[in-house]
């Protein structure tokens, strides 16, 4: 096709989009909720028996003009998001978020035994079902979990459901699992809101629950166990970690872990004493002793995990060894360990070593070691969430009972970030 045609198809097919976008910007306004979606079913799924005969037109000319499957992908994921992003802050109106999903879901099978003559019906089929299976639907799937986030109750009797439904209790995944590449100005920003405001929820009740557990401690101490009992919390534990767990992780990131000094200070210390002048080889040789957790009484550690981080330091950016150490190679060198210790990429989603580090020293040591890099260089904790978000849309579909070394992780990542770059003071812990 050469330039002029090419053109002339874009520009086509811009008109048309804009027409169907338009058309539900209008309706969205005024319709009832499962009004649209009866005409999101007729135009999308069914395929025939629009009432509006410019947007069904639209769309044929959209479907015939052997448009990329990515390219409806976009079209009708915005489609989905021109409603959600208005019905979402309504609660009369969120119950037609899950319908419309529902929608989609039984399109499933039911394209699969439609049977038409329609030749442009069928492609149309085709596309919406590969839609159903594109990133830009899972982002949509788990954004209504975040919605309709459960109570916590909930989530406690739900352990057989996918990990799915958990993506609301964490919101540094937000950004990662709830956009996608073609999510619109509105809805990143949405999405920022509803991150800031989770996570303040979250330091809220972890703050108070924590609060009310000592002290009940402390009464416990003064007159017995059945008299602290009567006293209730103002909160419900924030997270999926029993009592022991939990303070085992508080104590843990917040608390002094070598000496008198907290994880904070080991990474202010290693700062302080790192020299601008020193080589990039002398500051791996440093790094390592730095990230080596000696303080892990571990067979594990020091027989193989210590011996392969040693080596995956050496290996890496060899060809900057005798350059001056600077911020850009810390850098580098901390996205370099992330994809060591947690997972590359969604295309390489190996994570043996990650796997190896939870059975041998737990989920709160294992994470205390990737804060240690976060605190080290700042600038990495949103890699940090990434390398998480590709675990958590690899396993998505799994029961959270299968994936529980995995749920126990996210948990304490989650107390982890927020105790150390959130708003809330735990410092009474220690």
């Amino acid at each position: 096709m050469n330039s002029n045609l090419m053109n002339s198809f874009n520009k086509s097919t811009v008109r048309e989009e804009q027409i169907i976008y338009d058309h539900l910007l209008e309706h969205v306004e005024i319709d009832d909720p499962y009004q649209l979606i009866e005409r999101l079913n007729l135009l999308f799924i069914e395929g025939s028996g629009y009432p509006d005969l410019e947007v069904s037109r639209a769309l044929n000319k959209l479907v015939i003009s052997k448009l990329e499957v990515h390219d409806f992908n976009h079209i009708l994921n915005r489609c989905c998001y021109i409603l959600i992003n208005r019905w979402h802050t309504s609660p009369q109106r969120q119950g037609a978020i899950n319908k419309l999903i529902q929608l989609f879901d039984d399109s499933i099978s039911k394209i699969r035994k439609v049977y038409s003559y329609s030749k442009t019906v069928r492609q149309l089929g085709d596309l919406v079902y590969e839609f159903t299976k594109s990133e830009q639907y899972f982002a949509l799937k788990r954004f209504v979990a975040v919605i309709n986030q459960p109570t916590e109750l909930d989530y406690k009797t739900q352990s057989s459901e996918p990990l799915r439904i958990l993506i609301p209790r964490y919101p540094y995944l937000y950004k990662h699992c709830l956009l996608s590449e073609d999510s619109s100005y509105e809805h990143q920003q949405m999405i920022q809101m509803i991150q800031v405001q989770k996570q303040r929820k979250f330091e809220l009740d972890l703050s108070q629950y924590a609060a009310h557990q000592i002290r009940l401690a402390t009464i416990a101490r003064r007159t017995s166990l059945e008299e602290a009992k009567k006293i209730p919390s103002p909160v419900p534990n924030p997270t999926l970690l029993n009592n022991r767990e939990l303070f085992a992780a508080l104590k843990q990131f917040v608390g002094k872990i070598e000496g008198s000094q907290t994880y904070r200070d080991l990474a202010q210390r290693f700062l302080d004493q790192t020299q601008p002048n020193q080589s990039f080889r002398s500051f791996k040789e440093s790094f390592y002793e730095y990230l080596s957790p000696t303080s892990i009484d571990s067979a594990y550690i020091r027989n193989q995990f210590n011996d392969k981080l040693y080596k995956q330091l050496q290996n890496t950016i060899p060809h900057s060894d005798e350059e001056n150490f600077s911020e850009f190679l810390l850098l580098r060198t901390c996205n370099q360990m992330l994809n060591f210790l947690v997972v590359e990429s969604p295309q390489k989603p190996n994570h043996f070593v990650f796997i190896d580090l939870i059975a041998n020293v737990g989920p709160t040591m294992t994470v205390g070691l990737l804060l240690k890099i976060v605190l080290l260089c700042r600038k990495v904790k949103p890699y940090l969430e990434k390398r998480f978000a590709i675990l958590f849309n690899h396993y998505e579909s799994c029961s959270q009972d299968g994936v529980l070394w995995l749920v126990k992780v996210l948990e304490n990542l989650n107390v982890a970030l927020s105790t150390n770059f959130g708003g809330v003071d735990l410092s009474f812990i220690r």
